[in-house]
C-alpha cells in the first residue's frame, strides 16, 4: 500500500478523499493550505500527491513543479474545476500523471489513483475495491443518473443496453443542459469497461496548442494523451463541433488508425479507449457551413443517440423536481422540501430553454429561499414565477407577469407602453394619437411624463 498526501481546501472534499484511500488501504495525510502541504510534501516525500489547482494561499502548479523537483518518484494527480482545464494540462507538460474535473465520482477517483500507482509500480497491480456502503454510493461528488420515464427517456435507455458493450463510436447531439454527459456516463456504467477509466475533454476549454497536447499527447512524450490515459475505458469529447478544423482532421486519422489496429488484432480492442462525441447542435448543419470536416462526422457519427430537450419530454419533469429535491436534501442532510401545488404548477408549465440543469439550478434555488421547507411561487426564480399561461381559443399564450409589483405601476407603464407604440403607428402625430386614444394633447403629454419621453418614441 502507499503513502498519499491531499491537499485541498474544502474540507468536505479533503475527508471524502481520504476516506476513498485509507479504504482502499493506503496511508493518507491531508493539508488545507499549500504551506503546510509543502511541508508534509518535504517530509513525507510520498507515493501519491493529490493537489488542488487553487488552494488559497497557493496555486497547485507551484506545489506540483516543487514536487517535480524535489521528489520526481511522487506522482500526482490534480483536482480542478470545469473552468480551468488548460491549467490541467498545463499540470500535465509538468509531469503530474492525471487530472479529475469536478465534479466527479468516487469511482473516477479510485480507478485514477489505482491507475497512478500501478504506472509507479509495474511490478505491484493494486485492486480496484469494491464500494460496499450504499450510502457513500450516493453520497457522490456528481451525480449521473439518467432520470425519467417518458417514451423518449426510454426508447434512449433501450437503445444504451444495446451499444452498451459496442466498441463502435457514439455522437451525442443535444442542446445545452439536456443530458448528454448523463447519457455518456450511462453507457459506460453499463458497459463493460465499467472499472476502467472515463474521461471528458471539453473542446471548447482550451486554447488549440493545449488542445492539441491533450488530444494526442506532448511530442517530447512529457505528457500522455487523454485516449492513453483511458486505455480500456471512455473518452467523452465535450461540443466537438468546437474542435479547430485543423485537429479535426489530426483526430479523423487517429481514429482511422486505431480502427485498423482493432482490424489487425482483435484482442486488443479492450485496450483502445471507446469514444463517445457530443455536440449542442446539428453537425450535418457545421459540414454545410463548412466548419466542420464531413469525414470526421461519418467517423464519429457510427451510432448516432439524438437526446431531447426537457420542453419535449414534460412529463419527466415531475420526477426530475423530485429527484432534485431528495438530492438537496441528501447534501443537506435535511428533510426534503415541499412544493405547494401552484408552485408546480408554474415548474410543469415552463419551457426551459436551460434544459434539466435550468431545473436543478430552479430547485436549489427555492430550497435555500423557502421558509419551513415549503416551496412557494414567490420562491422560485422571477422568470418562472412571472410566467402566465392564457388561453386564446385553442391556442396556448405564455406571458410575463411582474408579480410583486403595485398595480399603479403595473398599469403605469402598460399605459405609457401603449400611448408610444400608438404615437409610433400613427407617424409620431401627437393630435392622431390623442384622438384615436381619447385623450386631449395635454393628457397626452402628461401621461407620457416629459416632451422628451416623446422625442425617444419617435427615434
Amino acid at each position: 500500500m502507499a503513502n498519499i498526501l491531499i491537499i485541498d481546501d474544502e474540507t468536505g472534499i479533503l475527508q471524502l478523499m481520504s476516506k476513498v484511500c485509507k479504504r482502499q488501504g493506503h496511508t493518507t495525510y491531508t493539508c488545507l493550505t499549500g504551506k503546510e502541504g509543502l511541508e508534509k510534501l518535504d517530509s513525507v516525500s510520498p507515493d501519491l500527491m493529490i493537489v488542488d489547482l487553487k488552494i488559497g494561499d497557493m496555486l497547485g502548479l507551484d506545489i506540483i513543479e516543487h514536487s517535480q523537483q524535489r521528489h520526481p518518484h511522487t506522482r500526482v494527480i490534480m483536482v480542478t474545476g470545469h473552468g480551468s482545464v488548460d491549467s490541467a494540462v498545463q499540470a500535465m507538460k509538468l509531469g503530474a500523471f492525471d487530472y479529475l474535473t469536478k465534479p466527479f465520482e468516487l469511482a473516477d477517483l479510485q480507478r485514477t489513483i489505482n491507475l497512478a500507482l500501478k504506472e509507479k509500480a509495474p511490478g505491484e497491480a493494486p485492486s480496484l475495491p469494491t464500494v460496499t456502503d450504499s450510502s457513500e454510493l450516493e453520497f457522490q461528488l456528481s451525480h449521473s443518473q439518467l432520470i425519467g420515464a417518458s417514451p423518449k427517456i426510454t426508447e434512449i435507455l433501450t437503445l444504451v443496453e444495446k451499444i452498451a458493450d459496442n466498441d463502435s463510436p457514439v455522437l451525442l447531439e443535444g442542446e445545452f443542459g439536456s443530458g448528454k454527459q448523463m447519457v455518456a456516463r450511462h453507457i459506460h456504467n453499463t458497459s463493460k469497461r465499467n472499472p476502467a477509466p472515463f474521461k471528458t475533454l471539453q473542446c471548447s476549454a482550451l486554447p488549440e496548442n493545449l488542445l492539441e497536447v491533450e488530444l494526442f499527447g506532448h511530442p517530447s512524450g512529457e505528457s500522455s494523451s487523454i485516449f492513453n490515459r483511458a486505455a480500456g475505458g471512455t473518452v467523452v469529447l465535450e461540443e466537438i463541433n468546437l474542435l479547430p478544423l485543423r485537429l479535426q482532421s489530426q483526430l479523423e486519422r487517429y481514429l482511422e488508425e486505431k480502427a485498423e489496429q482493432r482490424l489487425q488484432s482483435p484482442s486488443s480492442a479492450e485496450s483502445h479507449a471507446r469514444l463517445i462525441a457530443t455536440a449542442t447542435i446539428s453537425l450535418e448543419e457545421c459540414i454545410q457551413q463548412g466548419s466542420f470536416r464531413e469525414d470526421l462526422y461519418y467517423r464519429i457519427s457510427i451510432i448516432p443517440v439524438p437526446i431531447p430537450s426537457l420542453r419535449e419530454r414534460k412529463e419527466d419533469i415531475p420526477l426530475l423536481i423530485q429527484h432534485f429535491l431528495d438530492r438537496h436534501a441528501k447534501t443537506t442532510r435535511q428533510k426534503a422540501c415541499e412544493i405547494d401545488t401552484y408552485a408546480r404548477k408554474l415548474l410543469e408549465h415552463y419551457r426551459w430553454p436551460g434544459n434539466v440543469g435550468e431545473l436543478q439550478n430552479a430547485i436549489e434555488r427555492a430550497c435555500c429561499l423557502c421558509e419551513k421547507n415549503h416551496i412557494r411561487p414567490i420562491d422560485l426564480p422571477p422568470k418562472i414565477a412571472q410566467k402566465l399561461e392564457l388561453s386564446s381559443g385553442e391556442q396556448q399564450v405564455s406571458q410575463s407577469i411582474p408579480l410583486g409589483e403595485s398595480l399603479s405601476d403595473y398599469i403605469r407603464k402598460q399605459e405609457r407602453t401603449f400611448i408610444r407604440e400608438t404615437l409610433k403607428f400613427n407617424g409620431g402625430s401627437r393630435e392622431k394619437t390623442a384622438g384615436m386614444l381619447g385623450i386631449s394633447i395635454a393628457t397626452l403629454y402628461r401621461k407620457m411624463g416629459l416632451k422628451i419621453e416623446r422625442e425617444k418614441a419617435l427615434s
